[in-house]
């Protein structure tokens, strides 16, 4: 009698796992579908055309995604390792549970409010829009999971190493350095590689920041356009062409985000220390 409900049980285990990620392969199918045909290298080498005119490409968008992706990360992956280790650090006093829920609090706040906050932050300081206020708004995204990641990560650090470390003379801030954060940069590199992922296709921030432009700019201090702020003007306008070039943009955007996956699993795999 046992074995038969351990067989249904995991029957029906088998069976929601299907059912939990059909979704995902159906999106990925219509999506697969409707964009494959649509890339090429003119797609992916050349500027838009004009409304109305059939053609043209994404390099801009291409261009400017990777830009406000350095922007946010120049900024949040330093910062976030740093305050996850204060957060190591000081996690069984009061200043660090305090810190840690104000992490968990900008972790939950919508996207689209963090736009607004940049929006009033930079651009209305600046007088227009920017990649730099876009790439601010996709750091205050990043910032939390960084930290996260970080301090989850040196959490799981056997304590043992560190004093073996301290009595060898070791001091306390070079085991940090040297010990601890070598040990945990597969769990930190992970975290960093899926926030990415995350921040590469959001669009609620970049209405109110970047904007979007249809030229090639590598200013930071103008208007740039986006992978996903272009899937939404083109998705929003009259044309059948912009349409489709939709669903090419949106193919693209889910390969990067699948790649940066990938290779955060690889990291994991490869780096990962035992205890």
């Amino acid at each position: 009698m046992k074995i038969f409900k351990d067989r249904i049980f995991k029957f029906l285990i088998i069976i929601f796992t299907i059912i939990s990620i059909l979704p995902l392969f159906f999106i990925f199918f219509i999506i697969l579908k409707k964009g494959l045909s649509v890339i090429n290298l003119n797609f992916l080498l050349s500027l838009p055309k004009p409304p109305g005119e059939t053609g043209g490409g994404i390099l801009n968008a291409i261009v400017g995604t990777f830009l406000l992706i350095f922007i946010a990360s120049l900024i949040s992956i330093p910062l976030g390792i740093f305050l996850g280790i204060f957060l190591y650090e000081y996690k069984k006093r009061k200043i660090g549970e305090i810190c840690y829920i104000f992490i968990d609090v900008l972790q939950g706040i919508p996207s689209i409010v963090i736009g607004i906050v940049a929006y009033i932050w930079i651009v209305k300081k600046m007088g227009h829009f920017s990649a730099f206020s876009g790439g601010f708004a996709l750091f205050l995204i990043l910032l939390p999971i960084v930290i996260k990641s970080t301090k989850e990560t040196l959490d799981m650090i056997p304590f043992d190493l560190i004093e073996t470390s301290l009595s060898l003379g070791i001091t306390y801030p070079r085991t940090i350095l040297k010990v601890v954060l070598p040990c945990g940069m597969s769990g930190m590199m992970s975290g960093i590689l899926v926030g990415i992922g995350r921040i590469s296709g959001e669009t609620a921030p970049l209405l109110f920041t970047a904007f979007g432009s249809p030229f090639l700019n590598l200013n930071i201090l103008k208007p740039i356009s986006s992978l996903p702020h272009l899937i939404f003007t083109y998705t929003m306008s009259p044309y059948d062409d912009w349409h489709r070039q939709a669903w090419g943009c949106a193919l693209l955007l889910i390969m990067i985000i699948l790649s940066l996956n990938i290779i955060s699993k690889i990291i994991v795999k490869k780096w990962k220390i035992e205890f």
